[in-house]
């Protein structure tokens, strides 16, 4: 029988923050959680008190999302699905507020970042806040209108904030893709349409280790569509790499790759096998 945590979501950060955004785009039906951290989020799903975890992991503009590829391999938990979010920020303000009235705008350091050009030609003091969502709640509770926020239309929404311009994000091509984490596996089929492996190894301590170890994905045809490597335990000798394919694990070719990989690794663990998001179809 469901529990009533099976209908919760758990994300990182404030109602409206991009995570919660993502929850209510890929999961309308179920609950979200706001957690304080990203170990609050995965330990929900551990402990039983949400059935998945919305986790972002990289972004377009601003690369690898810090801390998720350290805490992913020892949490216990599988990436079931991903989901890719348009991020799309608002200046948002006070009720009533305009551009001429604002002076400064806060946000996450990243979203900041990302609206360089705005903040620019407007001549705004920038200051930087833990979380977008939140710097649009703390707006909301000062009631200042010549304090702004960047963030997503969903928190002035939720914070009773005017959005003052749409769609300041200097690229338009920013994406988070998140990756979706339950306490069970559930891999589709293989059958059942194009789908992604991701996987974290560690390398031998042997010359050309990670040269042999990548060999069988080139001879296996099998396309490796993001490799990081970061380090582990304070050793700089012990890398670990991240690493997703096309693919399922139990596809032939993936398989034979995986199998290769082996020979070469003191380490090789299995994240998810997961459906292949559409957004990877486009362009």
């Amino acid at each position: 029988m469901a529990s009533p945590a099976d209908n919760m979501i758990a994300f990182q950060g404030f109602a409206g923050a991009y995570s919660h955004l993502a929850c209510r785009e890929a999961f309308p039906n179920l609950e979200a959680m706001p957690c304080g951290s990203f170990e609050d989020a995965f330990d929900a799903v551990k402990s039983g008190n949400a059935g998945l975890a919305m986790i972002p992991i990289e972004n377009s503009v601003a690369g690898r999302v810090a801390d998720i590829h350290t805490f992913l391999p020892d949490s216990g938990l599988y990436i079931v699905a991903e989901h890719f979010q348009r991020v799309n920020h608002c200046l948002l303000g006070v009720k009533g507020a305009t551009v001429a009235d604002i002076k400064v705008v806060h946000s996450h350091i990243q979203a900041l970042s990302q609206c360089r050009n705005l903040i620019r030609d407007l001549g705004l003091k920038a200051e930087i806040e833990a979380d977008t969502a939140g710097s649009a709640k703390d707006i909301a509770d000062a009631g200042d209108s010549a304090h702004a926020a960047i963030a997503s239309a969903l928190a002035g929404e939720i914070y009773g904030l005017d959005v003052i311009r749409h769609d300041i994000e200097d690229a338009d091509h920013n994406t988070t893709r998140f990756v979706v984490l339950s306490r069970t596996a559930k891999r589709p089929e293989p059958t059942d349409g194009p789908a992604m492996t991701s996987f974290v190894f560690q390398v031998r301590n042997v010359p050309s280790a990670l040269y042999k170890a990548m060999g069988g994905f080139a001879t296996n045809s099998v396309n490796m569509t993001k490799l990081e490597s970061y380090q582990v335990g304070g050793s700089f000798n012990a890398t670990q790499f991240y690493a997703d394919v096309e693919g399922h694990a139990d596809d032939k070719n993936v398989s034979l790759a995986l199998e290769e990989l082996q020979f070469f690794t003191s380490k090789l663990k299995i994240l998810g096998v997961y459906p292949a998001h559409p957004f990877r179809g486009r362009g």
